[in-house]
């Protein structure tokens, strides 16, 4: 197994440990939350950078990549809805999104198509990461303004539906 793929198996590997984290809802264990998903981010972005730079991209790392980016901001949205800071629409918009787009792409591939990642794939995932340090940080370790942190959950709804359109719009599968 490549570097790559055992980068998105680690990220697999942290989620159920930053949603116990986040579940506790203390200072200490937000601050380690936050530490946490930042090395789970951070592997997200160099998997993907060396897997490509040493063309060591496998059908598996096709399949983890995105599952563990799933995983990862699925788990920890749900941590914020069951500590109630996050209300549960943004987190379904979220989930209704990506089992859509997953579905499209199983529709694809049946067809023999594959639907690759796109621009707005890559920016709905960044933002969802964004918005989720925004709300690991606040307000247990820093209190951010609530304009703030409203305005990243909903911009990460805006792009999330957006990005979802993009890929269905693109497709050319048959439907029927």
């Amino acid at each position: 197994m490549n570097l790559p793929n055992k980068l998105s198996i680690l990220r697999i590997l942290l989620v159920p440990i930053i949603i116990y984290l986040l579940l506790i809802n203390s200072l200490s264990s937000s601050a380690v939350a936050l530490a946490v998903f930042i090395l789970a981010a951070l592997t997200d972005k160099f998997d993907g950078h060396y897997a490509r730079k040493h063309n060591l991209i496998t059908t598996l790392g096709k399949i983890l990549d995105p599952l563990a980016d799933k995983l990862l901001i699925i788990g920890v949205f749900t941590a914020f809805v069951q500590i109630g800071v996050l209300s549960i629409w943004p987190l379904l918009i979220i989930v209704a999104r990506e089992l859509a787009v997953t579905g499209l792409r199983v529709v694809a591939a049946d067809q023999g198509s594959v639907i690759p990642a796109n621009i707005w794939g890559k920016t709905k995932t960044t933002i969802q990461m964004i918005t989720a340090i925004a709300l690991i940080i606040n307000p247990q370790i820093f209190n951010l303004p609530l304009i703030l942190t409203e305005t990243l959950v909903w911009l990460t709804v805006i792009i999330t539906i957006y990005s979802g359109y993009t890929y269905f719009a693109a497709a050319e599968v048959d439907y029927s």
